[in-house]
């Protein structure tokens, strides 16, 4: 895919960003839990926090394309960054623009596009998780207000987010029909952060557990119709893919650049060991994968900037993508042979941040069901 002049100057803008303002600090971020909030301050100034959404509601008003390239290059330097970042702008931001009212826009957009309020969207139970339609989190309704009651786990931004997209069943049958979306601040009393997880990786945001206690939500706060939330959750989540892959593709690029930087530095039987064809050939595949992984993600935005379908697609461009980042961070590691291994070297962390690419936004296994599903669709 050529880029326009326009995308390639979104991405350079985010690039320089994230090498200036994150990467010098991504280590101490890491031991202190995260940055400080001011961090998605400046991100929303130059436009990161509100990309796709409507310059009415303070958002960018800009392409997907544009905003899966933005995602690259800050998960490029941190994943857990690039988490938040992805969170507020889709599935919430995104989520709210489409579906909200004119009340919920103006409400919640501006607010979260100047990341005076960050998003947080909460799916995923501790007793399932590809399995969205198993949901329990209860919200009954009582009068002009709903109720709610449920455990929600591996939430980013659950102690830090402002703003709560939950996904809850307001009908105790089993039908999909059932569930419904809400979007409500979190300094809500009944809103309770039970733990914040201890991680592998994306050390830089918390992920918590989330117990929801005779909350009372007005009714004003139903996102879209009632009965309605599943298919505005996994909406989400097939866009959420496509950024995915964009920052297993940001992982790798890295560990890509940190490999080829020191197999020019380190000399080994007289020579770089860039000059070997061992390691050679290994930066050669490296680089193929990690270009093949940019293409997909792009061509699946394409998709969705057009008004084609990119389900497909997107579940493909996850799939190879977040697979693909585990397999080049890898192989980083074992260039830089025992160096790797230590904290002295950044391709350690980058490996701990892009494995969990491969089990949130759907599992590798849950992408190869849906793109079963599709095989009739493909052009083969």
């Amino acid at each position: 895919m050529i880029l326009t002049s326009e995308q390639e100057q979104i991405r350079q803008i985010a690039r320089e960003f994230a090498v200036s303002k994150i990467a010098p600090y991504v280590r101490e971020w890491e031991a202190s839990g995260g940055p400080p909030r001011e961090l998605y301050q400046q991100m929303a100034k130059i436009g990161l926090m509100g990309m796709t959404i409507d310059p009415k509601y303070g958002g960018s008003g800009l392409d997907f394309v544009s905003y899966v390239l933005s995602i690259e290059e800050i998960a490029a330097v941190d994943g857990g960054i690039s988490n938040i970042m992805a969170a507020n702008n889709s599935p919430v931001a995104l989520a709210i623009e489409k579906y909200g009212t004119p009340d919920q826009r103006n409400r919640f957009l501006p607010r979260l596009c100047t990341a005076e309020w960050l998003g947080s969207i909460h799916l995923t139970e501790p007793h399932t998780g590809s399995d969205a339609s198993s949901i329990t989190t209860r919200a009954v309704r009582d009068g002009d207000e709903f109720v709610l009651d449920g455990h929600k786990a591996f939430i980013t931004a659950g102690s830090t987010s402002d703003v709560a997209m939950i996904v809850a069943r307001t009908d105790p049958s089993g039908e999909k029909s059932a569930i419904s979306t809400f979007i409500t601040p979190t300094d809500n009393p009944g809103y309770q952060v039970l733990t914040k997880e201890r991680k592998l990786g994306h050390r830089t945001n918390d992920t918590c557990q989330v117990r929801f206690e005779s909350m009372r939500v007005p009714s004003t706060d139903l996102l879209g119709p009632e009965g309605r939330g599943l298919s505005i959750a996994l909406g989400g989540l097939s866009l959420g893919r496509i950024g995915c892959a964009a920052q297993s593709v940001g992982g790798a690029r890295q560990a890509l650049r940190l490999s080829k930087q020191y197999a020019q530095e380190r000399s080994t039987f007289g020579k770089p060991i860039i000059e070997h064809q061992a390691v050679a050939f290994q930066l050669a595949e490296m680089a193929t994968e990690v270009e093949v992984g940019r293409q997909m993600y792009l061509h699946a935005a394409t998709l969705y900037d057009a008004g084609l379908d990119s389900i497909s697609a997107a579940s493909m461009a996850k799939l190879f993508a977040s697979e693909m980042a585990e397999r080049v961070a890898s192989r980083a590691i074992q260039i830089h042979g025992g160096a790797g291994f230590l904290e002295d070297h950044l391709v350690e962390k980058i490996y701990r941040d892009v494995r969990v690419y491969q089990i949130y936004e759907g599992t590798s296994e849950i992408q190869k069901i849906l793109i079963s599903r599709h095989l009739d669709s493909l052009d083969m």
